[in-house]
């Protein structure tokens, strides 16, 4: 069928969309051939290209002949035996229009607009089909990285509006999913599976302190980052912690993060389980893996309050300190300026 198609176009679209599809794919071929030393790719690029020069070496005669007619046509003119010239009225020479000069060219427009109308269609298209898998999706099915749930536009609690330069969990949010963090974790090959954002408030203050948070989540370890406004200085921080009984202790070390003072600390999560519509009730709440968390002073002049960034996992293990600094380093300055509520 295409063999007939092609049979049937007029030689002027014929030709140049042999030349065009013949160099797209031998050149293509080509490229193929040297990017992955396929043999194979090479001897057919060859092919196509030799079709090609083939196809323009007859464009290029055809136009030639057009231009420079052949001596036997010359010839022919000349054995032409000469007629009586025959007299033809001049309404009828007014009416046909004057008559075109003695070996004037015939106009070949027609042939050259096929041409270049075929060369500017089938090389959009050629260029299509080279440049469509890099501007189309793959269609593969890579999972796409989570995205921080809308919740920028719910009421906040009144601690909130008693704080007026506290941020929202949705800013939290938004700061701490960042597309480097699996690689900040130590995973580069994992996309998080689910972010979120909330605003809380701090527990066993009455509901009087404002505490956003962020959790986001992979396949090895998640991350929360939370924001505590109360009075509480770091150094009020670490006798809390040296307080804590159930903390491990040999883990607390203080330092300075972004100017600011900062704590490490380790604790162990709660697990919860819920049965439902069986027999068996949910067990209370017990102990869970085990997280780290970096304490960051809200500012340099510790005047009270911090951010926590948190790390765990199902399975135990937890990354490095040097990964929660690294986190710490560049989630903090992209958490948006504390501005009233």
């Amino acid at each position: 069928m295409l063999g007939l198609l092609l049979r049937l176009l007029p030689f002027w679209v014929r030709e140049p969309l042999f030349i065009v599809i013949g160099s797209v794919l031998g050149v293509r071929l080509g490229y193929l051939a040297v990017h992955d030393h396929d043999r194979v790719a090479a001897v057919f690029g060859v092919v196509f290209l030799g079709f090609t020069a083939v196809r323009v070496h007859t464009v290029v005669r055809a136009l030639r002949a057009r231009r420079n007619p052949g001596p036997a046509q010359a010839q022919a003119t000349i054995r032409a035996p000469i007629k009586a010239p025959i007299q033809v009225p001049a309404q009828a020479q007014a009416a046909a229009g004057p008559r075109p000069a003695p070996g004037a060219p015939e106009k070949d427009h027609n042939a050259w607009g096929q041409a270049v109308a075929a060369v500017a269609v089938f090389g959009a298209l050629a260029a299509a089909i080279w440049l469509g898998p890099h501007l189309m999706p793959s269609g593969d099915d890579t999972p796409q990285a989570a995205s921080c749930s809308d919740t920028e536009h719910e009421a906040l609690p009144k601690a909130y509006r008693n704080t007026p330069r506290a941020v929202t969990g949705h800013d939290l949010c938004k700061a701490l999913n960042r597309p480097d963090l699996a690689r900040l974790l130590g995973t580069p090959g994992e996309t998080a599976t689910t972010a979120s954002g909330s605003n809380n408030t701090a527990p066993l203050s009455d509901e009087k302190v404002a505490r956003p948070e962020a959790q986001i989540m992979f396949d090895t370890y998640t991350v929360n980052l939370s924001a505590t406004y109360d009075r509480m200085s770091t150094a009020q921080y670490v006798k809390l912690i040296d307080l804590a009984g159930d903390r491990v202790q040999d883990d607390v070390r203080t330092l300075k993060v972004l100017g600011r003072p900062a704590v490490f600390s380790s604790d162990h999560t709660l697990k919860f389980e819920l049965h439902f519509g069986g027999a068996q009730k949910g067990a209370p709440a017990r102990q869970g893996p085990l997280a780290r968390t970096l304490s960051v002073a809200l500012d340099r002049k510790d005047r009270g309050g911090y951010y926590d960034i948190t790390v765990w996992s199902e399975s135990g293990a937890l990354p490095g300190d040097s990964a929660l600094l690294d986190i710490a380093e560049k989630v903090l300055p992209a958490i948006p300026g504390r501005s009233a509520h």
